[in-house]
C-alpha cells in the first residue's frame, strides 16, 4: 500500500517538462499570461497532447499561487506524490538484475539538500530512497524543482522508524555503510560493491547513535581545509559516486 503525501504543486520550466515527459498525471497547468517564448512552447504542445487543462493567469495572480520565487512563469497542479515501501525498491532492484543500492537519509531537513540528493541518486543508478516520516524534509514543489524532475522517477519510501528501515535491508542481504567523520576508514579504501545501502546523516549532527550503531561499517571523506564539514548533498555525491565508480569495474 503506497502511503499518499505532497504539497499539490510543481513549479519551474525543467520540473514541469520533466514532468510532462514522465507520462505522470497532471490535473492542470498554470502559466503566466503573454507567456509565449522558450520553452513555455513546449510545454504548452505536450499538455494540448495530453489534453490536460491549461490555464493563463495575470502575473500577480501567479506570484500569489507559486511557492517559490523563481517559478519561471509554470506551475502544474499534480496528484499527491507516492510513496513507496521498501520491497518496492528492491524488486526495481530486481527487475534490473542488478545488486541493490539504496539510499538511507537519516534526518535531512533542508528541502534544497534533499532535491539535490534525489537528483544525484537518480543519476547514479540508485534503486531507491528512504526517508523518515518525522524531523525530516519530505518530498514537495521545492525539492521536485530541486531535483530538476529526478523525483518523478526515484523510488521514495517514507518510514516511521529508520533503525527498523536498515534491519529489512539487512534482511534482505544488503550491507549497511554508515557516514561518519569519527570514523577511521576513508570511503575509498571500503569495499562497497555488491548488495548496499549507504546512511547519510543530518546537517548538523550526522547519523543518530542508534543508526550509527545498526551499520555494517562506517566511512569517512578526508577533510584538509578549516571547514570541518561538507554540506550533506556534496557528502553524498562523494560516497555514492565512489561506489559506482566500484560497481563498473
Amino acid at each position: 500500500m503506497k502511503e499518499q503525501k505532497f504539497d499539490d504543486q510543481v513549479e519551474g520550466r525543467n520540473s514541469v517538462l520533466e514532468l510532462l515527459e514522465s507520462g505522470k498525471d497532471i490535473n492542470k497547468i498554470y502559466v503566466t499570461r503573454g507567456e509565449k517564448h522558450g520553452s513555455i512552447n513546449k510545454i504548452l504542445a505536450i499538455a494540448k497532447q495530453r489534453k490536460i487543462i491549461i490555464v493563463e493567469k495575470d502575473k500577480k495572480q501567479m506570484d500569489e499561487m507559486a511557492q517559490e520565487e523563481n517559478y519561471q512563469g509554470v506551475i502544474a497542479i499534480v496528484p499527491p506524490f507516492e510513496y513507496v515501501e521498501i520491497e518496492d525498491i528492491l524488486n526495481t532492484a530486481k527487475e534490473r538484475q542488478e545488486d541493490p543500492f539504496v539510499l538511507i537519509l537519516d534526518g535531512i531537513e533542508d528541502p534544497h539538500n534533499l532535491g539535490s540528493i534525489i537528483r544525484t541518486a537518480e543519476t547514479a543508478g540508485v534503486h531507491g530512497i528512504i526517508i523518515p516520516k518525522r524531523r525530516a524534509a519530505s518530498v514537495n514543489s521545492t525539492v521536485n524543482k530541486t531535483s530538476a524532475g529526478a523525483v518523478e522517477h526515484m523510488n521514495i519510501a517514507r518510514v516511521t522508524n529508520i533503525t527498523d528501515a536498515i534491519e529489512k535491508l539487512k534482511q534482505a542481504g544488503l550491507w549497511i555503510c554508515g557516514t561518519d567523520i569519527n570514523t577511521n576508514k576513508y570511503y575509498y579504501n571500503q569495499d562497497l560493491t555488491g548488495p548496499l545501502g549507504i546512511v547519510i546523516g543530518n546537517e548538523g549532527k550526522g547519523i543518530g547513535e542508534k543508526v550509527r550503531k545498526n551499520c555494517d561499517f562506517l566511512v569517512k571523506i578526508p577533510m584538509k581545509g578549516k571547514v570541518t564539514s561538507l554540506n550533506a548533498a556534496v557528502s553524498t555525491g562523494i560516497v555514492i559516486y565512489e561506489a559506482v565508480k566500484q560497481r563498473i569495474k
